[in-house]
């Protein structure tokens, strides 16, 4: 089969590994390659030199005529783009959020429906072997189910910049909260039903109606309930920044904390990377005792960041090539935009929000 031609939109960290993977797989050709302002040769990859760059993302859709464009630009961009490029005949890959509201995430959505093209969110998780097996286990557990989930990150210099570009139009709770709402939803496979939150704003570089840290609770029908906490910025602690933790009646599995010395919360692989998996069994014997030890699930041999963006975009390429119903993965991205959305108005009305 000819290769699947994709324009590239967004070169951060995301865009970058994304587009690492394109360059990989034989299965697309790069026709484009687009940013806010032109890469220097020497600042782009090996073998990236001669692919077409852009500074305007119309310019560059109207020109290259791709099969599909991948999205990795500020969320406030996502959704017009996104429409732009199904109706220019495109397949699209967009980072995740979806888009910076509900209302634009379903127009998104609609318009993939519309034109009958693909639309694969950049949920990375869910193409993590480790983190399948963690929601594998979760849901051994019984119920209901307690989760416990963070992410924080003491940022500076050229990452506190990003983040203060990123807080322009979106919460860390929510940039970062659909992932986890995401594998909530995964390993209860119930209804949510309400979300509760808080916010504060840390510096006066954000601002003063966004928030640099969030924490949300959410509830779900079964009587599962779930917390997630993050925070950006160069005052955030590192102490317990990555907490991922989850407790059934009948026993907990955890992910172990990163055991690589002097990988703090900046580096990226951190976000993603396990190591092991703690299981506990809660059974006792006659005594009270514990009947059996917890068992130690090694996860040594994980893929990286950029392994896994190559997954991602494996998946990408299979579902335009053999032609994937992706409504489930649709529905679920809404689904924990609108959680973690209905959270980011919660802090901001300081009600809780029903589902």
């Amino acid at each position: 089969m000819k290769p699947v031609r994709i324009l590239v939109i967004g070169l951060g960290n995301m865009g970058m590994s994304h587009a690492k993977a394109y360059h990989a797989l034989d299965g697309y050709e790069i026709v484009g390659i687009c940013a806010r302002s032109p890469i220097p040769a020497d600042k782009l990859p090996d073998g990236f030199a001669n692919y077409p760059q852009f500074t305007d993302f119309h310019t560059a859709l109207a020109e290259t005529k791709p099969d599909a464009v991948s999205i990795n630009t500020y969320t406030e961009t996502h959704a017009d783009f996104a429409i732009a490029a199904f109706e220019a005949g495109a397949h699209v890959f967009i980072e995740k959020p979806l888009a910076a509201t509900v209302e634009d995430a379903e127009r998104v959505v609609a318009s993939a429906r519309k034109h009958d093209r693909k639309l694969v969110i950049g949920y990375i998780l869910r193409h993590h072997p480790s983190w399948e097996k963690f929601v594998e286990i979760a849901k051994t557990l019984g119920k209901p189910l307690v989760m416990r989930m963070n992410l924080n990150q003491q940022s500076s210099g050229a990452f506190w910049e990003t983040h203060k570009r990123l807080l322009n139009s979106v919460s860390p709770i929510v940039d970062c909260g659909v992932h986890y709402l995401d594998i909530m939803c995964l390993m209860t496979g119930a209804k949510p039903v309400s979300v509760n939150a808080i916010g504060v704003r840390l510096s006066e570089d954000v601002a003063p109606d966004m928030y640099n840290y969030g924490q949300l609770q959410v509830r779900f029908d079964d009587g599962s309930v779930g917390w997630y906490e993050a925070g950006w910025g160069p005052m955030i602690s590192e102490t317990a920044f990555f907490v991922k933790d989850v407790i059934g009646p009948k026993g907990s599995v955890s992910i172990t904390d990163v055991e690589e010395k002097g990988a703090g919360s900046a580096d990226i692989d951190t976000h993603t990377k396990t190591n092991a998996l703690r299981l506990h069994h809660a059974e006792t014997d006659s005594a009270g005792e514990f009947t059996r030890t917890d068992e130690i699930i090694r996860t040594d041999d994980e893929p990286d960041h950029d392994g896994l963006c190559l997954r991602e975009q494996q998946f990408f390429l299979k579902s335009i090539t053999e032609n994937l119903d992706l409504t489930q993965h649709m529905e679920d991205a809404l689904g924990s935009l609108r959680i973690a959305l209905a959270a980011d108005q919660s802090v901001r009305t300081g009600a809780p929000v029903l589902l």
